[in-house]
């Protein structure tokens, strides 16, 4: 998975960490969860706020359905 992966990478914080509200969650500790994916392969420098907002987002909608 790279950065731009969102969806997928917001499909595998909610398997990891399907209790968690992702509203709760700061982008600092989002971002070191992404980074130890298993399947994860991408510059952790490479992502920035606007990234890490698409990738709540999505988590968001699968953590309310």
């Amino acid at each position: 998975m790279k950065w731009q992966d969102s969806q997928e990478i917001a499909w595998a914080l909610y398997d990891l960490y399907p209790e968690i509200d992702p509203k709760s969650v700061r982008f600092t500790d989002m971002h070191a969860w992404i980074c130890n994916l298993a399947d994860f392969d991408d510059d952790p420098q490479k992502s920035n706020e606007k990234i890490l907002e698409a990738i709540l987002l999505h988590w968001l909608d699968e953590f309310q359905d």
